[in-house]
């Protein structure tokens, strides 16, 4: 088969081309134990979570992860281990099929109990999210019971998804083993479409815990911001009523003021907008699950929407707080600074009037010295035309010395005065 020639290709082109295919839902089919735990970690704890993954794989004899991958999906027998890479954590999904369970002499087992103990104990990281969710089949009343039997009772939270093909319960609570955990009850629904509807569980549950890691920041900003406004209201008083020698404390002391804020606004902001971001996918998630209300039930969507809706208007409160005080700081640090170049303004005003009162004066000297300069210049003058007429008297020149010198006094003064004048009408018109 020929080939057709293909033209330069973007060095990026196929990385942006299998993002849409990253980290895609797998194919599931009840009944199903699932466990999923996120690690928050940072650079240095998501690079220890892919060395832990190849002790793993090493125990079972497989290829470890290269450096560049960042989910992975492996079979460790009958038990499936899921591992995906985030920007602030880690999640790790293990998924073992079950044989159907007698329900009503025992509870189902998660499927953490088939991963070794240890190697789970020392995942990099801290836990942020861990869930047990079973997948089982069918609606009955049985099932309906392990509801009951396994979750708060006072606290269920339920609905029917996925267009009536399934129903999901969970009451979002840490139990005993320090998991929380859902019930998935399927009925006529294919692999894929179980396989995305799980994934969309997980990923409500992750999302919402990411979404709250901004809660205490913002409750720790409250207290900042709380004190900075304070700060700021007796500075504005401060600088209404303050004469010019308390400017350059009050200028420290507002510089000192809006680096703190800004200091504090740097290092929450990314956790606000991540926060923001998770809050907008749990909403995406649920939406995408498509629930229907089952009687005398809360749904996911009514029950996250009541009790996330304080945490999220504290984060953006705080959000929108922290901007207004910046940009409160900056119009008071710009007034101070217009009322410090004012005052610069006048000084700079008074100096020129102060100079021009010294030219004035120096002019006023040079008029009242004018006379004698007239003086010393004619008597100069004066002088070398006695001593030519001197010289002139002997080829000739009718007058004597004396009387030469006496008729050029007027003239030379005249031309001398006339001259002095005519410079400074020069001199003044430019």
């Amino acid at each position: 088969m020929l080939h057709t020639p293909q033209p330069t290709q973007h060095p990026d082109r196929a990385l942006l081309h299998n993002e849409i295919h990253a980290r895609p839902p797998e194919a599931l089919t009840a009944p199903l134990a699932i466990t999923h735990v996120v690690m928050l970690a940072d650079a240095e704890g998501r690079a220890a979570s892919r060395a832990h993954l190849a002790t793993l794989l090493r125990d079972h004899h497989l290829a470890p992860p290269d450096a560049q991958t960042t989910h992975l999906r492996i079979a460790l027998g009958p038990l499936r281990v899921r591992w995906e890479l985030h920007t602030e954590f880690v999640t790790w999904t293990f998924m073992l099929p079950m044989a159907e369970p007698d329900l009503a002499t025992r509870t189902p087992a998660a499927a953490a109990e088939s991963v070794p103990h240890g190697w789970l104990a020392a995942l990099p990281g801290q836990c942020l999210c861990s869930l047990n969710l079973w997948a089982l089949a069918g609606h009955d009343d049985e099932t309906h019971a392990l509801a009951r039997q396994l979750l708060h009772e006072d606290q269920l939270i339920g609905s029917s998804v996925a267009g009536g093909l399934a129903e999901v319960t969970t009451d979002f609570a840490i139990h005993a083993d320090g998991s929380s955990r859902m019930l998935l009850h399927v009925g006529g629904m294919s692999a894929r479409r179980l396989g995305r509807l799980v994934q969309r569980l997980l990923e409500i549950e992750t999302y919402r815990m990411a979404a709250m890691l901004g809660l205490p920041a913002a409750q720790q900003a409250g207290a900042v911001l709380a004190s900075a406004e304070g700060e700021l209201a007796a500075l504005a008083e401060a600088i209404r009523s303050a004469d010019r020698d308390a400017e350059p404390a009050l200028l420290d002391r507002l510089t000192r003021l809006a680096g703190q804020v800004e200091s504090q606004h740097a290092a929450t902001h990314s956790r606000f907008s991540a926060s923001t971001a998770y809050f907008e996918l749990v909403d995406r998630r649920i939406q995408d699950i498509g629930e229907t209300r089952l009687a005398g039930l809360q749904t996911i969507a009514e029950f996250m929407d009541r009790r996330l809706t304080p945490a999220r208007k504290t984060c953006e409160w705080a959000t929108r707080r922290q901007d207004a005080l910046s940009q409160r700081v900056s119009r008071i640090s710009n007034l101070l600074r217009t009322r410090v170049e004012i005052e610069q303004q006048q000084s700079s005003q008074a100096l020129l009037a102060t100079m021009n009162r010294r030219g004035d004066l120096q002019l006023k000297l040079q008029s009242t010295v004018e006379g004698l300069s007239v003086a010393a210049i004619t008597y100069y003058i004066v002088g070398l035309v006695s001593y030519l007429a001197k010289g002139a008297q002997k080829l000739g020149w009718p007058w004597s010395p004396e009387s030469t010198a006496a008729l050029a006094i007027p003239l030379v003064a005249g031309t001398v005065w006339w001259s002095l004048r005519r410079l400074h009408r020069r001199v003044f018109s430019h």
